[in-house]
C-alpha cells in the first residue's frame, strides 16, 4: 500500500549519525546555513593541516588543485568547466554579475518582493548608480501564476531580470524554465538565485538558458561554508569583472573571479567530498526524502499548530507557514520568536515579516526525523495561543 503524499518518509538508516549537531536541538532550519556532514569538516580539517605544514607550497599549488575542484563541481552540476567559478556565496555573486552587465540610464532591473533582502539590495544600488530603475514585481499567494506576474511586469526598457530558484521567505520556485525562455524571448537577460537549488534540485542549466546561475553548496549540497558556483553563459564570460584584482586577474573568468590572495581555499577544495557523500546516500533517495519530510511537517503544524500552509512547488525540503495576526509582523518581532522557539521549544525554525504578516519556514534534510515537527506544532499551539481575557471580578 503506497503512503499518502504528505506521510513522513522513512528516515534514511545512519544519516543522523553523519552530522555533529546537539542531539536535545532540533534543527528545522537547514535551509539558512546547511550543516557540514563530519567527514566533510575532517578533509577540510585535513586540507588545513596540509596548509599550515607548507603555507608557500599550498598556495601555489592552490589555482591548479582549485581548477581540479571546479571540474568535479561542475560535472556534478552538469555545467560547462569554463563557465563555473567557486565563490564564497550568493551574495558575492550576485554582485559580480551587476557589476558586470553595463546597464544604461533608464534601463529596468526587475526583482521579486519574495526575493532575498540582500540581493534585491544590491540590485537597487546597481540602478542607482547607473540612472537605471529597480521594478520590484510582487507576486500574489494565489490566482495569478508567478511566470505571469514577472512577464507582465516585462517593458520595453527591462534588462535584467534576478529570479529565485526557490524565494527563500516562501519556499517557492519561480525560476522555471518556461519563464526563463520566455524572457530570453523578449530580450530579456536572466540571473538565477538558486541559493536552494544545488542538491535540492536539479540544476537544469541546458533548459531555459538563464544568462547567470548562482547556488550555494553550503546549504543542500554538504559543503562548508561560504561554498557558492557563479554558472556564466559564454557570450558573458569575458565580461566578468571580478570584486576584487589578483595576479590571476590575466586568466581571464573563472579564475580572476575565484583568486583572493591569501584566502581561505580549503572549504572549495573539500566540497568535492560533500557531493562524493551525497552521491553514496543516494542524490534522489535524499532529494525524495527531504521533500517529503517537509511535506509532512508543514501538514502537522498547519493540523495541529493551525498554521496556515503557504503554496509549496514540488520537490522543494522547504515550507512556509503563515504565522497568526499580529505575531512576527515586523522585523523587531522576529528575534525575539525566534528566541522563544529556540528557549522553550528546543527548535531552530526562520521566520519572516512578509507581506504584511509573519511567515514560519521550516526545513527537511535527512537527519530530521518526523517528531521533531510534531513536537514543534503542539509547542508553537500553545506558544501562539492568546492569552485569555482576566476575570471579572
Amino acid at each position: 500500500m503506497r503512503s499518502h503524499p504528505a506521510a513522513a518518509p522513512e528516515p534514511i538508516r545512519g544519516a543522523v549519525e553523519l552530522f555533529a549537531l546537539d542531539p536535545d536541538l532540533a534543527h528545522l532550519n537547514h535551509g539558512s546555513y546547511g550543516a557540514v556532514p563530519i567527514e566533510v569538516q575532517h578533509e577540510q580539517a585535513r586540507l588545513r593541516a596540509v596548509q599550515e605544514a607548507d603555507p608557500d607550497g599550498f598556495l601555489r599549488a592552490a589555482p591548479e588543485w582549485l581548477a581540479q575542484a571546479r571540474t568535479t563541481v561542475a560535472r556534478w552540476l552538469g555545467a560547462d568547466e569554463q563557465g563555473l567559478a567557486l565563490l564564497g556565496n550568493v551574495t558575492e555573486a550576485v554582485a559580480v554579475v551587476l557589476d558586470s552587465i553595463p546597464f544604461q540610464a533608464g534601463e529596468e532591473i526587475l526583482v521579486l518582493d519574495h526575493g532575498y533582502g540582500v540581493v534585491n539590495l544590491a540590485a537597487e544600488r546597481r540602478a542607482a548608480e547607473c540612472g537605471a530603475r529597480l521594478r520590484t514585481v510582487a507576486l500574489p499567494l494565489s490566482g495569478v501564476e508567478p511566470a505571469e506576474a514577472v512577464l507582465a511586469a516585462v517593458g520595453p526598457r527591462t534588462r535584467l531580470a534576478v529570479l529565485d530558484r526557490v524565494t527563500s521567505p516562501t519556499a517557492r520556485e519561480i525560476a522555471t524554465p518556461a519563464l526563463l525562455r520566455a524572457l530570453a524571448e523578449r530580450g530579456v537577460l536572466t540571473a538565477v538565485d538558486a541559493a536552494h537549488g544545488p542538491g535540492m534540485l536539479e540544476a537544469e542549466l541546458d533548459v531555459g538558458r538563464p544568462d547567470f546561475w548562482f547556488g550555494n553548496l553550503h546549504k543542500w549540497a554538504f559543503a562548508p561554508r561560504p561554498t557558492a558556483v557563479l554558472v556564466v553563459r559564454p557570450e558573458w564570460r569575458e565580461r566578468i569583472r571580478p570584486l576584487t584584482y589578483s595576479w590571476e586577474h590575466g586568466r581571464g573568468y573563472p579564475a580572476n573571479v575565484e583568486w583572493r590572495g591569501t584566502a581561505d581555499y580549503t572549504g572549495w577544495l573539500a566540497a568535492p567530498s560533500g557531493l562524493a557523500l551525497l552521491d553514496r546516500l543516494g542524490l534522489a533517495r535524499v532529494r525524495e526524502h527531504n521533500a517529503r519530510l517537509a511535506a509532512y511537517g508543514q501538514r502537522v503544524l498547519g493540523e495541529v499548530a493551525g498554521l496556515s500552509a503557504l503554496p509549496a512547488s514540488p520537490g522543494v525540503a522547504m515550507r512556509a507557514l503563515r504565522l497568526p495576526p499580529g505575531v512576527a509582523e515586523t522585523e523587531e518581532q522576529v528575534p525575539v520568536l525566534m528566541e522563544a522557539i529556540h528557549e522553550r521549544l528546543g527548535a531552530r525554525v526562520a521566520v519572516r515579516p512578509w507581506a504584511g504578516g509573519g511567515v514560519l519556514r521550516i526545513s527537511a534534510q535527512v537527519y530530521n526525523r518526523a517528531e521533531e515537527y510534531q513536537a514543534l506544532a503542539v509547542g508553537l499551539a500553545e506558544l501562539l495561543r492568546p492569552p485569555a481575557p482576566p476575570r471579572s471580578a
